[in-house]
């Protein structure tokens, strides 16, 4: 089996992809790109819940809802990155042109 490139769920200190080469599953650095994904995820849904509690009340101060709309777009970012990492590890669909 070839080694694979696995996009990881964190960026270089200079903002870039990472991605960690690998043949196999379960690896160190596989079970930690797995996990950080996972607490990426449960963030992303705590964001929601607080965002959706703030935009439900209309006292809510101007610098709650920037602060919300700032933890939602680093939540989407995120999320988003989990979706690119996990969409290129899908196996081709048959007939697909390589």
């Amino acid at each position: 089996m070839d080694a694979t490139l696995r996009l990881l769920p964190w960026s270089s200190p200079e903002g870039k992809p990472c991605y960690l080469s690998t043949d196999r599953d379960g690896g160190y650095l596989s079970r930690l790109a797995d996990a950080t994904e996972a607490r990426q995820l449960t963030a992303g849904v705590e964001a929601l819940g607080r965002a959706r509690q703030v935009l439900d009340d209309p006292m809510s101060p101007y610098a709650e809802l920037q602060y919300t709309a700032i933890r939602l777009s680093e939540c989407l970012a995120d999320v988003l990155r989990v979706a690119d990492s996990r969409g290129l590890r899908l196996p081709a669909p048959p007939g697909a042109e390589s």
